[in-house]
């Protein structure tokens, strides 16, 4: 399979001030997604401005035609299903068909606080995870859901139509430990991975590349107890957060040698920081739009 190059825009610009033509620009370089963070706020941005995930998907669906659209990654921090799925069905049927839900238990940042809740611990994120993708995953296939679980509750939840991808969106669920990856490989149509983040500061890429090897062979082992193969999957890596952090978009060599390495571990896609200036995702426009155009061509 050609490996795909995805971007993710940061919806930290004003519609009219940079956020809508960032978009119609992604489609025009090619592309294959085009998504966003799923945060209230997040990091160095926070004292910044910072816009809503779904309502920047909305508007990026009516001012695109053929690229595709999505969350990296949304969470139970500040979600719950039975207003997410409702929200989801609608941006799937005004861009198209074009969405990709890219999902994750979240972290203990911003988000993890902001409706006033204390942090939740590993477990108990896992746990509301787990149930969270479940209640998600039925609301999107079902006209109609009753539920009571032990985090979320849904009565009678109308989801009339559905989606207009059948049986529902694709999931790209984010999992690096072994429940998360089970997860993946009973509801995902892809999985994500940021990397391992205890190299990020002091590993080196030649540990980085081990350790994605170790977790796609773990991938394989959750797929295989769900009676899946784990070609059925894309594999999705998002970059900035391995210890090759922005070096890959230095020059079109640099980023056809990283991506060949991990298209040799079994990546499907690579996702890519739209430049931000003066943030931890800088890089230089004219070299990101040359990667844009032209590195595909040399990595099929």
């Amino acid at each position: 399979m050609s490996l795909r190059l995805s971007t993710v825009i940061l919806p930290y610009r004003r519609w009219q001030e940079g956020g809508r033509s960032a978009w119609i620009r992604a489609e025009q370089l090619g592309f294959h997604t085009a998504y966003t963070y799923d945060h209230l706020s997040w990091r160095s941005f926070r004292n910044g401005p910072w816009f809503g995930a779904v309502p920047t998907l909305t508007a990026a669906a009516a001012v695109t035609d053929r690229i595709r659209l999505g969350t990296l990654v949304a969470s139970p921090n500040f979600r719950h299903p039975v207003p997410f799925a409702k929200e989801l069905i609608s941006l799937d049927d005004i861009s198209g068909g074009r969405v990709t839900l890219g999902i994750g238990a979240g972290g203990t940042g911003f988000d993890a606080t902001a409706l006033g809740q204390e942090v939740w611990t590993p477990r108990e994120r896992a746990d509301r995870f787990a149930e969270f993708v479940f209640l998600l995953d039925r609301l999107l296939t079902e006209d109609t859901v009753s539920y009571e679980g032990e985090f979320y509750s849904a009565h009678e939840a109308r989801n009339i139509p559905g989606c207009v991808q059948r049986p529902r969106l694709p999931f790209a669920v984010a999992a690096t430990g072994p429940r998360g990856q089970r997860l993946a490989a009973r509801y995902g149509q892809a999985w994500v991975t940021t990397g391992d983040p205890k190299l990020y500061e002091n590993g080196t890429p030649e540990q980085s590349v081990r350790a994605l090897r170790a977790q796609i062979e773990k991938l394989a082992e959750a797929c295989a107890a769900e009676g899946r193969a784990v070609t059925e999957l894309d594999k999705i890596l998002l970059t900035g957060f391995t210890p090759d952090r922005g070096r890959p978009l230095e020059s079109l060599d640099a980023f056809v040698d990283f991506a060949g390495r991990h298209q040799e571990l079994g990546f499907t896609e690579i996702v890519v920081h739209w430049p931000i200036p003066d943030s931890d995702f800088a890089s230089d426009e004219k070299v990101f739009e040359t990667i844009a155009l032209e590195a595909t061509a040399q990595l099929t």
